[in-house]
């Protein structure tokens, strides 16, 4: 594929999953926008962009596809969490994606659980039952501690509460992890309350990434500073292997999960709480052959 269906503000993010998705800018940036560990927005000012451009776009983009000859089976709203758009010009999106693309079979949203909990429960249905299918959660831990340390701007509470509204309303939520976000000092207590909250919620998705540090992003001060001391290989693996041993006991539910991303050490994959026994198998193998005191590069990676 040569070019773009649309002339994006860039910067532009999507979950893995969504790579052959047709990213639909319905807001700029992120209305939150101070979490400690995150780079992706903060060249980009939060905007409500004018439902009329996003609907022209929708329509440029049929025509492109059309010289294309193939469609996306996916659309994705974007930026970071779209979902804090007005649900009037939300529907209006998913309406006119529908109308132009009838091969798309599920649009997706990155939210926060603030923009869950905004929304009404007549909102939220409103938008489910019009095709808005998806929702993708950094959840990032558990922990209302390492909440407040990485500025998430949300406690358990409303992490809970949100992701019970969403599923209530019908939609699929896909919660991510982060792995060493907490550092050594609240790994345990990162583990265990982030493998309750899943216990809880019971995503339909879950996947794992691990923390990597942007060069003087605040999170990369307080390490500096001596406030987080980062994990090393060994102990990534070790975290991710308590999270699941937490999950375990997620009696009658089926969460597919990934810990894919380019960030993780090694890929990882299966059916929650089915295979924990088998991934848990393959943890120890390999947090066995794993060197002690190995640290991740200290780089940024786009996700």
């Amino acid at each position: 594929m040569f070019g773009s269906p649309i002339d994006y503000d860039t910067p532009l993010f999507r979950p893995p999953s969504e790579s052959e998705s047709l990213l639909v800018q319905v807001t700029l940036g992120c209305s939150h926008n101070k979490c400690t560990y995150c780079g992706m927005y903060r060249t980009k000012k939060y905007l409500e962009r004018p439902i009329e451009k996003v609907v022209e776009e929708i329509k440029s983009a049929r025509k492109w596809f059309d010289k294309m000859g193939h469609y996306p089976r996916k659309a994705f709203l974007c930026d970071g969490d779209a979902l804090n758009a007005p649900t009037e010009n939300l529907f209006k999106a998913v309406r006119e994606i529908k109308k132009y693309f009838p091969e798309i079979v599920r649009v997706g949203v990155y939210a926060t659980a603030q923009n869950m909990l905004d929304k009404s429960e007549d909102e939220l249905k409103e938008l489910c039952d019009a095709g808005l299918g998806i929702v993708y959660l950094g959840l990032e831990s558990g922990s209302d501690k390492v909440l407040k340390l990485i500025v998430k701007g949300n406690t358990r509470d409303d992490m809970i509460k949100g992701s019970l509204k969403i599923k209530e309303a019908g939609f699929k939520i896909s919660m991510i992890v982060m792995l060493g976000v907490a550092g050594r000092e609240l790994s345990k207590e990162h583990c265990s309350e982030t493998a309750e909250v899943v216990k809880i919620v019971r995503p339909d998705f879950l996947s794992f990434l691990t923390t990597t540090v942007i060069p003087d992003s605040p999170y990369d001060r307080m390490i500096k500073k001596g406030k987080i001391s980062p994990l090393t290989h060994r102990e990534l693996l070790v975290e991710m292997r308590d999270i699941l041993c937490g999950i375990e006991g997620m009696d009658g539910a089926r969460s597919i999960f990934r810990a894919n991303h380019v960030s993780n050490q090694f890929p990882l994959s299966g059916i929650l709480p089915r295979d924990i026994p088998k991934l848990l198998l393959t943890l120890d193998g390999w947090i066995s052959k794993c060197p002690e005191g190995t640290y991740p590069e200290m780089d940024y990676r786009m996700l």
